[in-house]
């Protein structure tokens, strides 16, 4: 039996989470909402592909923000990001495929502020390819396109049984099933609802050792 050669794991909602939501970024565009700026589709766009701190993030939207409202908000980013917590599941399948031979990979959309944590709690993780980095967002091919080479993998080229050499797993059907399906990669939903098909990260691993993600 061929394992992958690696496994796409996202970020939020897959291996890690929030534990203390306190939406600092949704602060900081009411904000602009109350200078009478209107929201547009490609704010959070903006805010996901562009590496800066959250107060450079108001001088990119063109948000005023006082000395004060600025700390106010950025302490809010703080207190997210001090609960930041790995999902334990995840933890303990990156050690089953990694001991495995698997290389392991983060791909995520998020802003840049949440990186440095993220990597932080995943030491066994070998690569991590996040949207702020790189200007792109999942579903965009090329960020996985960008995995796979951080990897050093080719999605598509080395096939068995009908699957991919790379699989990718996370929450969302459209960024982490259907987006890494577009470009050859096998994708996965994690729906951590009791009963579904695969409801934590560990019952994915020991499907993949054991040969049945196919």
């Amino acid at each position: 039996m061929m394992l992958p050669s690696a496994i796409i794991l996202d970020a939020f909602g897959t291996v890690i989470e929030i534990k203390h939501r306190t939406n600092p970024y949704k602060m900081l565009l009411r904000e602009g909402a109350r200078q009478g700026r209107i929201p547009t589709g490609d704010d959070l766009h903006t805010l996901m592909t562009t590496n800066c701190t959250i107060a450079q993030a108001a001088d990119v939207l063109s948000i005023r923000i006082s000395a004060s409202r600025r700390e106010v908000i950025q302490e809010a980013l703080d207190e997210e990001l001090d609960s930041l917590e790995p999902f334990s599941d995840a933890l303990e399948a990156i050690e089953m495929l990694s001991d495995a031979g698997i290389r392991i990979g983060v791909c995520s959309n998020l802003a840049a502020p949440f990186g440095a944590g993220l990597k932080q709690c995943f030491h066994r993780v070998d690569a991590f390819t996040l949207s702020y980095e790189i200007g792109v967002m999942k579903p965009h091919s090329l960020i996985y396109e960008v995995m796979c080479a951080s990897l050093g993998v080719q999605p598509g080229r080395d096939w068995l049984q009908g699957a991919s050499s790379v699989l990718m797993i996370g929450d969302s059907p459209k960024c982490d099933r259907d987006g890494p399906r577009a470009v050859g990669i096998s994708g996965f939903l994690l729906d951590r609802t009791k009963g579904s098909a695969i409801p934590d990260l560990v019952h994915f691993a020991n499907m993949v050792l054991a040969g049945q993600q196919s």
